[in-house]
């Protein structure tokens, strides 16, 4: 199946072009040592590549403008470039014809003056023995041909010489020079395949342009020392190749990016999509979650916490102030480009974390976007999410950092989690990246507004890629062109929000570094009041390394990581608290109590149910799943007045018991987050 996208009239004759071009060059190449017997054959391939040009030439002047299904800039100078190659193409065929014609004609003259000087010999007997020379030679460069293919098509074939030279055409193709080395990552059934050339540029290159490499055409033992051949061109020219070594370093290297390259390289995502820095992050453990943040953190002597204060007087943890601490509101996102047919899109979402230019310094918060089917290029959030709408659609997002960094600053990745529709593989995708600057270059807050942030394409240690080249390759050089231009760029528009005293207050009581949803900031602080309760008020002996039972302080930060969990969480106390008096709500300790009664009726048995699929990001099936049993489970919690009748049901079953589910061991925590960071 080809991949390809559909192309225009002119396009098809130009890939034609293409084709034909590299045709001649490759009977050039053999004419111009050609072996014994082979002359007639190259004399009717050449006949026959001057009628595929002169078709294609007739071709190409029937062709209006208004025949193309889309816009194609410069159209009439294209279709004269396009003429120009086919006439010089003629011109070369026609120029070779003689040549070809002519040594056939020297060789029968030649064979005719030696027949003249002993017309006696057996001439029938000579004629026969030429005959049957001419065709085991046609046979044998017939054989050898067919090898040479049959080797070029294997798939465990990756190195290729160039055996002509190629100039790209359009967006995706690879230029390279007659005797280039060329590494080959997908051999497509179209005959455009994509190489990769010694400077790390990768595109689609056609077949007929590519011969065996010498290498692979000899088997030749492996040898232990990795010596660097020499090859020499036809003309001469030394062209040396990359030692065994480094190609094995290349194709480790390049590994990773081969199934987004192939995507771009057939159209189904613009050339600066690239797979998602933050989301390999995320994958490589927990070092990048917030369930690692949420931990308190000890000091050098480890004697203290850090971020964790008791305040006597008021028998509850200190506010801790912090030089970055604000709200920050995720819009919209506008002219997103849009993927191809060949994959289909199951999230679009916005990933964002504190970035100093260098290293990621807290953890990778996810936010999903919404889009309608009428308008797909624009994205929207859902600020200020209440009731029953899910945490992972808040817009509204709280961010703590101590950092003195002074290119502190948001990094903001677009992404999507696409499935391909040809072979079932799941990926992630940075549609583009923003990064918005804390402060000033002279350490001042950056003011609170509305900001209309440009996407960068590639990855945030590059610069100057675009998301979609092909719109400023389409841009005028007029004033207004290049202002319709900047309308078309992919912006993400966000808007960072004043704090009020009590906004800070309430923050101030959270870990030092942390990025989350507002929408749930209120259990996170009955979560580090409860944890400041445990480890700085009701311990025996601060020395104390006790385990500490405590089934909420133990398996909480696993919410983190599960958003629906931490929504039924979120639903379960909001219907709790409406059924509060005033003077209960004005009552810390009381309000504790309730908490943990409510986390203990809701999802701490969800935690342990197998009943309840695996957390899988983007994946339906399994987030309709886990609703579904989420649902149940609280309905049932609701009307039995807490969840212990449900969990003595014979139908209920759950994991094996573990310690670690009612059991905090906070040094235990720390010790395993410095490992997963080291």
């Amino acid at each position: 199946m080809s991949g390809r996208r559909s192309r225009g009239p002119l396009q098809r004759v130009q890939r034609r072009s293409r084709e034909l071009q590299a045709q001649v060059e490759a009977l050039r190449a053999e004419s111009a040592a050609p072996a014994p017997g082979q002359r007639k054959a190259l004399s009717q391939r050449c006949l026959r590549l001057q009628e595929l040009v002169d078709e294609n030439t007739a071709a190409l002047r029937g062709l209006k403008k208004a025949d193309e299904p889309a816009p194609v800039g410069n159209y009439s100078q294209r279709k004269e470039e396009e003429e120009k190659l086919l006439l010089k193409l003629s011109q070369q065929l026609q120029k070779l014809l003689p040549l070809l014609d002519q040594d056939d004609v020297t060789a029968h003259y030649v064979a005719g003056k030696e027949h003249q000087k002993d017309p006696q010999t057996e001439d029938e007997t000579e004629e026969e023995e030429e005959s049957e020379d001419e065709e085991n030679s046609e046979e044998e460069d017939s054989d050898e041909a067919d090898d040479d293919d049959d080797l070029l098509d294997d798939p465990n074939v990756r190195e290729c010489i160039a055996v002509g030279s190629f100039d790209a055409q359009q967006e995706g193709d690879l230029t390279f020079t007659k005797g280039e080395v060329l590494l080959i990552h997908d051999k497509k059934a179209d005959g455009w395949w994509v190489a990769e050339n010694s400077r790390g540029e990768r595109g689609l290159v056609p077949r007929t342009y590519l011969t065996v490499h010498a290498e692979d055409a000899e088997s030749q033992e492996p040898s232990e020392e990795h010596i660097e051949v020499v090859d020499e061109t036809a003309d001469g020219t030394e062209v040396k190749k990359r030692t065994d070594s480094h190609w094995s370093a290349v194709r480790r290297a390049i590994a990773e990016n081969d199934t987004v390259e192939v995507l771009a390289t057939i159209g189904a995502v613009p050339a600066g999509f690239r797979p998602s820095t933050l989301f390999q992050l995320l994958e490589e453990g927990s070092r990048f979650r917030a369930s690692y943040f949420l931990q308190p953190e000890l000091t050098p002597s480890q004697l203290a916490f850090k971020d964790l204060v008791w305040n006597p007087e008021k028998n509850t943890i200190c506010p801790r102030p912090t030089r970055v601490s604000l709200i920050v509101t995720l819009c919209s996102c506008k002219m997103i480009p849009l993927p191809g047919v060949s994959i289909q899109v199951l999230s679009r979402h916005v990933r964002l974390c504190l970035f100093d230019g260098n290293q990621v310094l807290s953890n990778v918060h996810t936010v999903r976007a919404m889009w309608q089917p009428k308008n797909p290029q624009t994205w929207t959030f859902s600020p200020r999410v209440t009731g029953i709408l899910p945490s992972l659609l808040d817009g509204d997002c709280f961010i703590r950092s101590d950092s003195l960094a002074s290119d502190l600053g948001i990094l903001l990745e677009l992404g999507i989690t696409y499935i391909r529709n040809s072979t079932g593989e799941r990926g992630e995708l940075s549609c583009g990246w923003a990064f918005l600057k804390l402060f000033t270059s002279d350490g001042m807050p950056v003011p609170s507004k509305m900001y209309e942030l440009l996407l960068n394409g590639g990855t945030p240690y590059e610069r100057g890629v675009e998301v979609d080249p092909s719109i400023s390759r389409r841009a005028g050089s007029g004033v207004f062109h290049q202002f319709l231009t900047l309308k078309k760029q992919p912006v993400l528009l966000v808007k960072l929000r004043s704090l009020s005293v009590q906004s800070k207050d309430i923050l101030n009581l959270l870990p030092e570094t942390l990025i989350g949803s507002m929408c749930y900031i209120h259990l996170l602080i009955f979560y580090r009041q409860i944890l400041g309760d445990a480890l700085l008020r009701d311990r025996v002996s601060m020395q104390s390394t006790d385990l500490i039972c405590s089934p909420i302080l133990a398996t909480f930060p696993q919410l983190m990581d599960q958003p629906d969990l931490m929504d039924a969480l979120r639903s379960a106390w909001a219907d709790r608290e409406r059924t509060l008096k005033r003077s209960e709500k004005r009552d810390r300790e009381f309000l504790k109590s309730v908490f943990v009664l409510v986390y203990h009726d809701s999802v701490f048995p969800l935690l342990q149910s197998t009943l309840l699929p695996d957390y899988k990001w983007a994946e339906e099936e399994s987030e309709v799943s886990r609703w579904k049993a989420i649902a149940d489970f609280l309905k049932r919690s609701r009307e039995n007045d807490g969840a212990l009748q449900y969990l003595l049901s014979a139908g209920n079953t759950h994991k094996a018991f573990d310690i670690s589910e009612v059991a905090y061991d906070f040094l235990g925590e720390v010790r395993r987050s410095n490992l997963e960071c080291e």
